[in-house]
């Protein structure tokens, strides 16, 4: 079973991943693991950060696919809006999910003022995730749909109230209902 996270930065999806992975003592693959390299070393949306990207997701890939089969992963993700970026990243996760089926998707939402609160905490400066309140306000005024609407299994999660807990509650019971 593979399970996305997808959602606007400041959402929750790496605690609710990392509770999530946990319950369901499957693996945890979180979006600034692959990115991480490539913005330490490249320059942002070059040729080479894009070809960096691709690099270590193809390896994260590889590995996801030589894990016992009964072995749930987690990702999470930030892909909305269309683009050939976008379009070629969602690609290589569905082909992704194909291989370990179900592929659960869940888009994972909260209100602006709990984005702007979340967004701001100092401990995503220890994963180089971007805090400035702007994105939250440029997120939710722009809105673009996430990738993945169209997804066979796919959970609309509002974390607004949630705790990272009972979010990785909800989806490891909604997945584990799909997977029956």
């Amino acid at each position: 079973m593979i399970i996305l996270l997808n959602g606007y930065p400041g959402v929750g999806k790496l605690a609710i991943g990392r509770e999530l992975a946990t319950r369901l003592n499957g693996k945890l693959l979180d979006i600034h693991s692959v990115y991480n390299v490539a913005f330490a070393l490249t320059e942002f949306k070059s040729p080479e950060f894009r070809d960096t990207v691709e690099k270590i997701e193809k390896i994260a890939h590889d590995l996801i696919r030589k894990l016992p089969s009964g072995q749930p992963v987690v990702l999470t993700t930030m892909l909305a809006g269309q683009g050939d970026w976008g379009d070629a990243e969602w690609q290589r996760i569905e082909h992704l999910g194909k291989t370990r089926a179900p592929f659960c998707v869940v888009h994972v939402k909260c209100d602006l003022e709990e984005n702007i609160r979340r967004i701001q905490d100092e401990e995503r400066d220890l994963k180089r995730k971007p805090r400035d309140p702007e994105y939250a306000l440029r997120n939710h005024r722009e809105a673009k749909p996430l990738y993945g609407a169209d997804a066979r299994y796919l959970l609309e999660l509002d974390t607004t109230r949630m705790t990272a807990t009972e979010a990785s509650s909800a989806i490891a019971n909604w997945a584990l209902e799909l997977s029956r």
